[in-house]
């Protein structure tokens, strides 16, 4: 057990010794602000304040973790063993930099609170983060950290005790229309019809025919191919079905449409099925209840999991509304169209709600790259090869290696053969 002493125990402090100690390194601590009980104890033990007691294990504090609310600080990174770090401390501390807070300030995603121009869809546009500015986003920063000060750790006690964790990998789909052109309805299938044939698109013209007509299979119809595909390294997905009503955004089957409840049904035998929450559903908290309800009545049993359509989620209001609908996993941390880790993490973690200066019980698991950001790529080659740099960041942090891909994209020959690219990644990624 590690005894750390603070000048003051809080809510921040405890949050990010946890995730950072506990969760990330595997070792148990004790929190105190009693001197007394510091200077007794025999076993080892850090200091985390402005100045050492003595000539303890010290770790200079930044204000960070002593505040309430929000605060636009000064962000200045500079290099330390490779990493690009933030908040900067004297030579007194054992580590130049206050590792606890910078950790903090990534995984409550505090730049998030702060002014800043949201995209069309109103998300924090990656390209506004500290991460990608300061070019650290493909890393797991705040685990390689944490491993970092493992070893200065280690070096001031040799015996400490931890339970080592290993790399895991985790694939996630997401259905937005499980099919193209079957089971959309008499009135989007003539509309559709239409549109290709005044569109002179023919040949998808001709595809909606034999599709809807059962000469051939629909091309996001990949059910079986996920099935099948995952089925040698005995991993179960987790497939996120859109189970909103039709809008601009969200161009589902009908949830009441039974072929497309009985596909769920099937898919739950051998995959975990989430759900996804609509476009719409962002700004109405009885919206996502209804989806989410009305999908885990579906396969009798509460869906667990959810992800947010487009990864829309604003901070802190998204995670508020799951908590107090009760729902307690979420996969939507991460960007769209550019790979890498928007908490910095590639660990699960509680959300920290800053306004209300306290832990959520919602856990969020994120991802570290998503199928659309591989667009520009030219080959299944380029891409695995974008995929393992992310893959070889985690896999020296013993992390969770999660990848989005889209069930319309399996089905796309758009660019390159996803198909391909999936099986591929799986092969090469699953250990």
């Amino acid at each position: 057990m590690l005894l750390i002493y603070s000048h003051q125990i809080t809510s921040r402090l405890r949050y990010t010794a946890k995730q950072l100690f506990g969760t990330i390194l595997g070792i148990e601590i004790k929190l105190t602000s009693e001197i007394s009980d510091f200077v007794k104890h025999q076993g080892p033990k850090m200091s985390y304040a402005k100045h050492p007691l003595g000539s303890e294990f010290f770790v200079k504090s930044h204000d960070l973790l002593f505040e309430q609310g929000i605060n636009d600080h000064s962000i200045k990174t500079f290099k330390w063993k490779e990493l690009s770090c933030f908040f900067q401390t004297t030579d007194q501390s054992k580590i130049p930099f206050d590792f606890l807070a910078a950790s903090f300030y990534l995984l409550s995603r505090y730049e998030e609170y702060l002014p800043h121009l949201k995209d069309h869809h109103g998300r924090f546009p990656a390209k506004d983060s500290i991460a990608f500015s300061e070019d650290f986003l493909k890393r797991p920063i705040v685990d390689a950290w944490a491993y970092a000060f493992l070893e200065l750790l280690l070096e001031a006690f040799p015996n400490l005790e931890r339970k080592k964790r290993s790399y895991s990998y985790q694939p996630l789909i997401d259905v937005s229309s499980s099919h193209k052109y079957k089971y959309k309805g008499f009135i989007r299938g003539f509309f559709g019809f239409f549109k290709d044939l005044f569109g002179l698109k023919m040949k998808q013209l001709f595809n909606r025919v034999v599709v809807v007509f059962g000469f051939k299979r629909d091309p996001y119809d990949n059910f079986n191919f996920l099935k099948l595909v995952h089925k040698p390294y005995g991993i179960k997905p987790y497939i996120f079905f859109l189970f909103g009503k039709y809008g601009t955004y969200d161009k589902n089957i009908s949830p009441y449409r039974r072929s497309f409840q009985h596909l769920i049904k099937s898919v739950a035998d051998d995959a975990i099925v989430g759900v996804e929450l609509s476009y719409e559903s962002f700004s109405s908290i009885n919206r996502m209840k209804y989806e989410w309800m009305n999908l885990s009545s579906v396969i009798h049993r509460q869906i667990k999991s959810v992800r947010m359509r487009f990864n829309r989620i604003e901070i802190p209001n998204t995670y508020s509304d799951f908590a107090d609908l009760g729902i307690r996993r979420d996969y939507s941390m991460g960007y769209t169209h550019q790979p890498g880790f928007r908490a910095g993490t590639c660990t699960p973690f509680n959300f920290y709600d800053i306004h209300l200066e306290l832990m959520h019980p919602v856990k969020v698991y994120p991802f570290a790259i998503q199928d659309y950001s591989l667009l520009k790529e030219k080959s299944v080659l380029d891409c695995i090869k974008r995929m393992r740099e992310l893959y070889d960041a985690v896999k020296e942090v013993d992390g969770e290696f999660r990848v989005l891909f889209s069930n319309e994209l399996l089905g796309s020959k758009m660019k390159l053969n996803w198909k391909l690219l999936y099986e591929q990644q799986l092969e090469q990624f699953h250990v």
